[in-house]
């Protein structure tokens, strides 16, 4: 006998080993990261963004969009309302590790006949009462309710994560937007002084031929310039409006009556940032913690599963107390109890569970190529926004030279064609040599800008895993491959 209950102790406790929860699978490599970034970096840059990166643009305009944004951006609303979803579904799941208790009451009054003979009966009339208590509680002896629990507070963790990943997106969108409008605004108001430019240079060619000096050739040369440039103003102003419309959704409001004060890219200004090491990224962007949370929950998932094919051993027990009448229902002599135990194991379900546990496994499987992509997607990003802060700053600086070189030919060719000494067409050249660069730069200036908007959200926007008070701590969150050292 001795030997068959150690034999079964020991089965007992190999299953149990069995369905305790296991690590995560190792989705990425220390050595699959790259010990620095290749792009050219900002030197004497602060490392990683601030939260509120916005105020870096020194654009009084943008903070006040973004603090709006905040709070009425009804992708943010949809994304917070996930969380609160989330959090309850970890609720459901932790209540499996309670008993569940029900109180009943009931009252009852019947009547019954007893035959007597000689086809009479006696009819008695009674009443019954009753007030019990009754538990249950399935007993967590393989862990599956709590790798569900632990499934649920990762997917939890996951939603609070796609939070912040749509925070970020909004807040990045409204930076863009924003830009977008300051950038159209200013082209409009280049190309009206080009329209100025070129009714200014109309009305000499009108009196010049009125003196007999231009020809009616040079007339229509300079009225169809004229109304080219007045062509291409209204599809600037329409871009503008959408451009505005667009930055009235992102702050939650109606885009009628919607207005933006700033009128000009002038004066915002691109604050530099520097990303720090590669594998900081881990824990400084919330897509990378959501999919870390995903592949948590779903080996959760895989653990639940395995711990399916052991027996459900289960708990009841029920105590109150029952009487026919009222005034001695709570008696002690009134007092019924009961207590029992059932064990409870499939015997066959047509393969159910295993093809439970295979569904787990292959989405896990599925969720550490996911991991994997996430963060070659974050390096590409990084890497891809300093080159581009780079190679636009630089292109910046020569479009400059050259809009300041292209006004002074513009000025020089004007002043000679009014004197005479110029013709027409030296004028008309160095005009749309001018319009066109200085229309490139500030296509250029938004798209450097709009590079460093990339950056701060390449870097996470300034979030990380232990700012996050209502995430993990970093004692409780490890990024899988790399834990980073506090």
């Amino acid at each position: 006998m001795n030997v068959l209950l150690r034999s079964v102790v020991f089965a007992v406790s190999g299953l149990a080993v069995a369905a305790c929860s296991t690590e995560p699978p190792v989705a990425l490599k220390p050595s699959e990261m790259p010990s620095a970034f290749v792009a050219p970096i900002p030197a004497g840059a602060p490392v990683w963004p601030a939260t509120d990166w916005w105020t870096g643009f020194s654009s009084p305009g943008l903070a006040v969009l973004e603090t709006a944004a905040e709070q009425n951006n009804l992708d943010l609303a949809a994304a917070a309302a996930r969380v609160l979803q989330a959090r309850g579904n970890t609720g459901i799941a932790a209540s499996a590790l309670f008993p569940a208790v029900d109180l009943n009451a009931d009252a009852q009054r019947s009547a019954s006949s007893i035959p007597t003979g000689k086809g009479k009966s006696v009819t008695t009339t009674g009443n019954t009462f009753g007030l019990s208590l009754n538990a249950s509680y399935e007993l967590d002896f393989w862990g599956l309710a709590q790798d569900n629990l632990r499934a649920a507070r990762n997917s939890a963790r996951s939603a609070l994560y796609a939070q912040r990943v749509v925070a970020l997106t909004v807040t990045s969108d409204v930076a863009d937007t924003y830009l977008d409008v300051l950038a159209l605004r200013d082209r409009i108001a280049i190309a009206k002084k080009n329209l100025d430019a070129a009714k200014r240079i109309l009305a000499i060619t009108e009196a010049k031929v009125t003196n007999g000096i231009s020809s009616n050739l040079e007339l229509a040369q300079q009225r169809a310039i004229v109304a080219a440039v007045e062509a291409a103003i209204p599809g600037l102003e329409e871009q503008e409006r959408e451009a505005r419309y667009a930055l009235a959704v992102l702050e939650g409001r109606v885009p009628e009556g919607f207005e933006v004060k700033t009128q000009s890219l002038d004066g915002v200004v691109a604050p530099a940032v520097a990303p720090g090491m590669p594998a900081a990224l881990l824990v400084r962007r919330p897509d990378i913690a959501g999919a870390e949370a995903d592949l948590r929950a779903a080996h959760a998932n895989v653990d639940a599963a395995r711990a399916a094919f052991l027996p459900a051993i289960g708990l009841t027990g029920s105590g109150g107390y029952a009487s026919t009448a009222i005034s001695s229902l709570v008696n002690p002599s009134s007092l019924v109890w009961s207590i029992g135990a059932s064990l409870l194991q499939t015997v066959f379900d047509g393969g159910a569970k295993t093809s439970q546990l295979d569904v787990n496994k292959g989405r896990e499987l599925e969720l550490v190529a996911d991991y994997r992509h996430t963060v070659f997607n974050a390096l590409s990003d990084v890497e891809s926004s300093l080159g581009q802060v780079s190679s636009l700053a630089d292109q910046e600086k020569f479009t400059t030279e050259q809009v300041n070189a292209a006004a002074e030919a513009f000025r020089i060719s004007e002043l000679q064609y009014r004197e005479g000494v110029a013709d027409l067409l030296a004028v008309l050249q160095t005009q749309q040599t001018l319009f066109t660069a200085q229309d490139t730069l500030v296509q250029i200036k938004l798209a450097r800008l709009q590079s460093n908007i990339s950056l701060y959200r390449a870097l996470g926007g300034g979030w990380s895993v232990d700012a996050d008070k209502d995430a993990p701590t970093r004692n409780d969150f490890n990024p899988l491959p790399i834990p980073i050292g506090g």
